[in-house]
């Protein structure tokens, strides 16, 4: 796996991943930045949240469960100290669909948290204290 970022100009970089995509990041302007991309440490969260929502789909996929909408949404604490590495982070799945089975959902997010998350499994291993939880909207 590869990637290039290049600078830009003040704060403001410019990522580009080995399959080709690009992204912009940018820093708050009382750092230098003009605030016209997204932060370095967001891009880890948002990282997270892809990873392991892209395993519970996976999973619930194969699962053959009917699933309508999944968020994960996503909240970290850093520490107050420099570095200001992530502490704890929450993530929160909203899992919309038919008929959704409970026990298959949970399970879904405890196998992405537990054996397939790469990023979860990292930032755990890290020190990182990293808690799921789970809400199922039934349409009917």
């Amino acid at each position: 796996m590869k990637a290039t970022v290049k600078w830009v100009d003040n704060a403001m970089f410019l990522g580009e991943s080995g399959s080709g995509h690009s992204v912009v990041m940018d820093g708050p302007e009382d750092h230098g930045g003009r605030n016209m991309g997204v932060r370095p440490m967001e891009m880890l969260l948002l990282g997270l949240g892809g990873c392991t929502s892209f395993d519970v789909m996976s999973i619930l996929t194969k699962q053959r469960q009917q699933v309508t909408d999944c968020h994960a949404h996503i909240e970290a604490q850093r520490a107050d100290s420099v570095p200001s590495v992530f502490t704890d982070i929450h993530i929160h799945f909203v899992v919309t669909g038919k008929a959704l089975k409970a026990s298959a959902v949970e399970r879904a997010v405890a196998l992405s948290a537990e054996k397939y998350c790469s990023a979860s499994i990292m930032l755990e291993q890290g020190g990182v204290n990293v808690r799921h939880s789970v809400e199922i909207i039934d349409e009917h």
